[in-house]
């Protein structure tokens, strides 16, 4: 049950979020604050009560536009304090990402805030204050995936022009994880993001399911409905039953759009014999 702080010096777009939040299960409270000092003030004063106290605050919903200090301001000066809360972002903006997760923000959502988008991102500040719980403040972290990256990698734009990079880089919590692109079945779209499905689960990255659908397009991914890209080889059956097209993928059965159909199958027969 997370204790929730929302910022934004918009009091229209304020109470919206903070309604959206409160109808959200797994949210025990939310508050508000109006500008960068009341917030301060409120995660001071929860810091100071500790994080079981009265006041305490485990994530904090911030505006990065906003007058006087902005949220990635506020975000900085967080960051100095020894069991700071979990940051989202939540901005009209698309700029501010890279910075937001330099930050080690938990998500970054954009205005207007969807119900479904904000759910997401409760789902993964829970998933963080798990694992916090779970691992001592002093230990040493975890062996084994998730790991948060050191080494640096190089671009997407270095990799060669033919098949792009053989990963993609997926952010959750501070933490950064490679998926290969090999091991993905398929992918969703859900408004401005992609989840990408693979045999161990899914993960969301923030790229439009056009985008992949250039990039990915060497690497065998053909799109077949206008929520879903498949990877050819991953496809298990494709079935036809009363004019409706659908194709199997591991566990999954997904619609295939009509004007896809012809191409699906056509594509899909010359992988089979290539």
């Amino acid at each position: 049950m997370l204790r929730v702080l929302a910022v934004d010096d918009e009091k229209p777009l304020l109470e919206e979020l903070l309604y959206l939040l409160r109808s959200d299960p797994r949210v025990h409270s939310a508050e508000g604050a109006s500008d960068a000092t009341e917030a301060l003030r409120r995660v001071n004063r929860a810091l100071e009560t500790g994080p079981d106290g009265p006041d305490g605050i485990d994530v904090v919903f911030l505006d990065i536009h906003m007058a006087g200090l902005t949220g990635l301001d506020i975000a900085r000066l967080l960051a100095g304090f020894a069991r700071p809360p979990l940051i989202v972002f939540v901005t009209a903006h698309e700029g501010f990402a890279v910075q937001a997760f330099d930050l080690k923000a938990v998500d970054y959502v954009l205005k207007p805030v969807r119900p479904e988008r904000l759910a997401e991102a409760v789902r993964r500040a829970c998933a963080q204050l798990g694992r916090a719980k779970e691992v001592p403040v002093a230990a040493a972290p975890p062996a084994g995936p998730p790991a948060v990256v050191a080494a640096p990698r190089p671009a997407p734009e270095a990799a060669a022009p033919d098949r792009g990079p053989e990963q993609i880089a997926v952010e959750l919590g501070g933490v950064t994880r490679f998926v290969a692109i090999a091991d993905i079945a398929y992918v969703e779209a859900q408004g401005d993001y992609a989840r990408l499905h693979t045999d161990e689960g899914s993960h969301l990255v923030r790229i439009p399911l056009s985008t992949l659908e250039e990039r990915w397009a060497a690497r065998g991914f053909v799109r077949i409905h206008r929520r879903h890209l498949v990877a050819l080889g991953r496809v298990d059956e494709l079935r036809l039953d009363s004019g409706t097209t659908t194709v199997r993928v591991g566990a999954a059965e997904l619609q295939v759009s009509r004007r896809h159909a012809r191409e699906l199958r056509d594509l899909l027969m010359r992988h089979a014999t290539g």
